[in-house]
């Protein structure tokens, strides 16, 4: 029997444009990042930003030097909110209803304080509410330290949570992120990126 239901946010919750991102980048002089980008697992410098192995603040720094000028927090939030092309409310109203209805209901993510900011703001949903008024948790990667498809962020989440594996049903669009699940003992569910699974969902609930 499901009792929790796990998220993933990029390509699940939020509908993705993978090359918005990567046009932003470019224009901000990091060529280098958008032919690099990756919406499941992100490398380099990026992806160091993303398991917290990095700072905002050393990130920043560190991009401003490979740029020649001193890059702000609005800059680079502008380049990473180019992968976020909609939150459909449909998506926020389902999650809002397995609350109801007694399912505790966690995100875990791969991602980075510029989306963190935007996404606990009001601006995140379109009516004024951060995503914390959605979920029960957040598991974020750049503050638990572990990046999908790492199964150790799966085990840390399941430990956090006091949860069975066998009783967590994990939905993300990245085939290897749901394999590392699997292993763990979660059930999964993969959609595509941007597809309706408010109702299908259900079916994995039964």
């Amino acid at each position: 029997m499901i009792k929790t239901v796990i998220f993933d946010m990029g390509g699940v919750v939020i509908t993705l444009d993978e090359n918005e991102a990567g046009k932003r980048f470019i224009e901000l002089g990091m060529k280098e990042f958008a032919e690099k980008m990756d919406p499941y697992k992100q490398s380099g410098l990026n992806g160091d930003l993303e398991e917290g192995k990095l700072s905002e603040e050393e990130y920043r720094r560190q991009v401003s030097e490979k740029v020649g000028r001193e890059v702000s927090f609005e800059e680079l939030q502008h380049c990473w909110l180019g992968y976020m092309k909609e939150v459909p409310a449909r998506k926020l109203m389902t999650i809002r209803n397995l609350k109801k209805q007694g399912y505790r209901v966690v995100s875990l993510s791969n991602t980075n304080p510029y989306v963190s900011a935007w996404t606990d703001s009001a601006d995140f949903s379109g009516d004024g509410h951060p995503i914390g008024d959605y979920f029960d948790a957040m598991y974020r990667s750049y503050e638990v330290k572990y990046m999908k498809p790492d199964e150790n962020f799966f085990r840390y989440v399941m430990a956090q949570e006091k949860a069975l594996p066998e009783e967590c049903l994990f939905i993300d669009d990245g085939a290897r992120n749901c394999c590392a699940a699997s292993e763990v003992g979660l059930f999964t569910y993969c959609p595509q990126n941007g597809e309706d699974w408010c109702d299908k969902i259900y079916d994995y609930l039964k």
